[in-house]
């Protein structure tokens, strides 16, 4: 009975999340700076793809699962899309093209969000270990290229648009390797606690 109400709730949030996005004044808000439409827009159409996940039938996610053995299939394309639009190019013709504004607002939930929702449940830990680590990685790499360029590497934003976007990435690669760290180390502490118990038992 409750199934139903939910998936209305998800559908609803999802096509009302992308048409706030696609309001022309958020638009230009969120593309006004580089560091907006990296770190808000484009993970906000991502997360319509997550929304968009939530409401395939089973027999679409059976006949996906397929080939997407362990959620790698999805993983990669998620991976090799969120690289194409953090190229700097990328950004520029995103906002003075309308093609390619159009790719991004279909390709962000379609190929990013939809196949990383759908892939994450089926990761085993190693999976999961290794496309956090490259997440940490990717945002450590942009961070410190965007930081130390001497130049614009877009043409529509300013250097210091770019160099704070820099230090964002930094903090976003700092802080999701704590929130690892600290997890993994929790999860020892728990299982040695666990352990006299189980001998005292």
């Amino acid at each position: 009975m409750t199934a139903r109400p939910r998936s209305v709730d998800v559908a609803c949030s999802a096509a009302l999340l992308f048409l706030v996005l696609l309001a022309p004044p958020v638009k230009r808000a969120l593309e006004a700076s580089m560091t907006a439409q990296m770190l808000l827009q484009i993970p906000l159409l991502v997360a319509v793809g997550v929304f968009i996940a939530r409401l395939l039938p089973i027999r679409a996610t059976r006949v996906i699962a397929d080939w997407n053995y362990r959620g790698i299939g999805g993983l990669v394309l998620a991976t090799m899309t969120s690289m194409f639009w953090m190229l700097p190019r990328t950004l520029d013709a995103a906002v003075t093209d309308p093609l390619v504004a159009v790719a991004k607002y279909a390709s962000a939930p379609l190929l990013i969000g939809l196949p990383l929702a759908l892939s994450w449940p089926r990761m085993g830990f190693i999976v999961r270990g290794v496309f956090l680590v490259e997440c940490i990685a990717t945002f450590f790499r942009l961070g410190w290229l965007y930081l130390i360029s001497p130049d614009r590497l877009c043409n529509l934003y300013l250097l210091d648009d770019q160099q704070r976007l820099g230090q964002l990435l930094l903090l976003i690669g700092a802080a999701l390797f704590v929130a690892i760290a600290w997890k993994l180390v929790w999860g020892r502490f728990d299982s040695l606690s666990g352990a006299p118990r189980k001998l005292t038992g």
